[in-house]
């Protein structure tokens, strides 16, 4: 199975370091250049990535990397145990908040952004997590739901 990391740009490093270990419970792992940084505390490493905004996103999209919110279609679901404090700890480091916490059939969420624009959610499932919106049979059930 190939490996998997998840890389965040962000326009201040030291204050990306600041949010996502407040907010998230996440440590610094190391310090690999001046610029980047390693969490660590997540099921995968989590690499924080300096760039300034305006610079270009990739050499080839026309996009300039902005620290305003932004939507993209991959986003980061963090599952937490205590959803209530996780939403708490995350908007006192800085997070917006921008769906308060909604019931699911498989638990709770809530929709946040980090100071740098990015989109996240905060999930906590009860039960069998996703598969309660399966039959007792593993089948989808018409009354499913997500988020």
């Amino acid at each position: 199975m190939p490996g998997l990391r998840v890389c965040i740009d962000v326009e201040d490093l030291e204050r990306a370091i600041a949010f996502y270990t407040a907010a998230l419970g996440l440590s610094v792992a190391r310090r690999l250049r001046s610029d980047w940084a390693e969490l660590s505390g997540a099921a995968v490493p989590i690499d924080l990535l300096a760039n300034p905004a305006g610079t270009p996103a990739s050499p080839a999209a026309a996009v300039r990397r902005d620290y305003g919110r932004h939507w993209t279609p991959l986003h980061l679901d963090v599952v937490v145990d205590d959803l209530d404090a996780a939403v708490r700890r995350a908007r006192e480091a800085g997070a917006v908040v921008e769906l308060d916490v909604r019931e699911r059939p498989w638990g709770r969420i809530a929709v946040l952004a980090d100071p740098f624009g990015h989109g996240f959610c905060l999930l906590e499932f009860r039960g069998r997590g996703y598969d309660e919106m399966l039959s007792p049979s593993g089948l989808a059930s018409p009354a499913g739901g997500g988020a």
